[in-house]
């Protein structure tokens, strides 16, 4: 009997979360397609990652449903078994500051809605039948920035994820009876290389476990909604922030 290898549907991996993700998921023994806009990175070392990624620039909606059709034509068996949605921007000013309502136009509002929120709810849609087929599970993330605000992450990035957790509660109601499970996860203060200067600030006086959170933590409970342990959690948004949110 064929051996099924179940497979991962990963945006945003050549970083920080995504690359640890990633390497969770590669180390369980389960194939990995990543979408970036850049080409594959040379230095990622999973195995097979270069002929699993698909090119894509998440911002190009017009693109979407042929990303998606090439994104089918790999799949074995027509399942796709989790579909991870990490792929976002925070803009900022020229000088590294936030961009707040009154220096958002419309322009930036609708690029960063595109990459953040469309395009995640498109994937959904558009594999939809591979995730059925599987009983797949998807994970959206999102943010603590989505939930209240931030002193570097900008407007526009802000709403962005709190239309994600929104987005999430509607496709875990509307996906659920088909056995795909919707959850988020919103992560707070990771180690990464995009944190913001100041960030310390927030580590010594926001953050009760008074440290950053690791990419390989984050990893760990994207994994766990991905796998049968988390087989009745549907619709959540969990908090991964060392108790930032409390």
């Amino acid at each position: 009997m064929e051996h099924y290898q179940r497979t991962l549907l990963l945006t945003g991996a050549s970083r920080g979360i995504g690359h640890a993700t990633v390497k969770r998921f590669a180390q369980a023994g389960w194939r990995v397609l990543t979408v970036s806009r850049h080409g594959f990175p040379a230095e990622c070392p999973w195995e097979g990652g270069e002929r699993n990624h698909v090119q894509m620039d998440l911002a190009d909606i017009e693109a979407m449903p042929a990303a998606i059709e090439d994104i089918r034509s790999r799949l074995d068996h027509g399942k796709l078994d989790a579909l991870v949605n990490n792929a976002a921007i925070s803009p900022k000013g020229a000088d590294g500051s936030r961009l707040g309502a009154l220096e958002t136009d419309a322009a930036l509002l609708q690029h960063v809605f595109r990459v953040n929120m469309f395009s995640t709810a498109l994937l959904a849609r558009g594999l939809f039948p591979e995730l059925r087929a599987a009983q797949g599970s998807i994970v959206n993330v999102t943010s603590i920035a989505g939930s209240r605000v931030h002193p570097f992450a900008g407007m526009a990035y802000a709403t962005s994820k709190a239309a994600l957790a929104a987005l999430t509660r509607e496709m875990a109601h509307d996906f659920g009876q088909y056995g795909v499970r919707v959850n988020a996860i919103a992560p707070g203060e990771i180690d990464t290389s995009i944190l913001s200067p100041g960030t310390s600030t927030i580590v010594d006086h926001d953050i009760p476990m008074r440290r950053l959170g690791q990419p390989a933590e984050v990893a760990e409970t994207i994994f766990f909604l991905c796998t049968n342990a988390s087989s009745y959690i549907n619709g959540a948004e969990i908090h991964i922030n060392g108790g930032q949110h409390v």
